[in-house]
């Protein structure tokens, strides 16, 4: 059996930018844009958490130039894969899972949308 048949690793998004995205040059020379997203939890806990804030980035440039123009609160749906991605420290290894992006929208918001009513 394939490994493509086997594993799935397929992320959708959609929830609201928290901050603006971060352009850094990776020691080995790449680009990486990196945001956060607030995404709320389709049934908050009692007592805790109503969202979530993911870590989203994307090495491709021509999505890097859109998704830089992304203001905090825009409502936006990525697809991509989850991953985790390690680097060298002063004190040894660390890592990150991060949302590796491969697509990116804006989500129009509609007027009077009860989405908006209820955020």
């Amino acid at each position: 059996m394939s490994v493509a048949v086997i594993d799935r690793n397929d992320v959708v998004l959609r929830g609201r930018v928290s901050a603006p995205a971060e352009i850094r040059t990776l020691p080995s020379g790449d680009n990486l844009l990196t945001f956060r997203l607030v995404v709320r939890r389709p049934v908050p806990r009692a007592r805790g958490q109503s969202v979530d804030v993911l870590s989203c980035i994307t090495y491709d440039r021509a999505l890097q130039r859109r998704m830089a123009l992304w203001q905090p609160g825009d409502v936006v749906e990525v697809e991509g894969a989850l991953q985790r991605r390690f680097w060298r420290t002063g004190t040894g290894t660390a890592s990150v899972c991060e949302v590796n992006c491969r697509r990116g929208r804006k989500v129009p918001r509609s007027a009077g949308s009860s989405e908006e009513r209820s955020a």
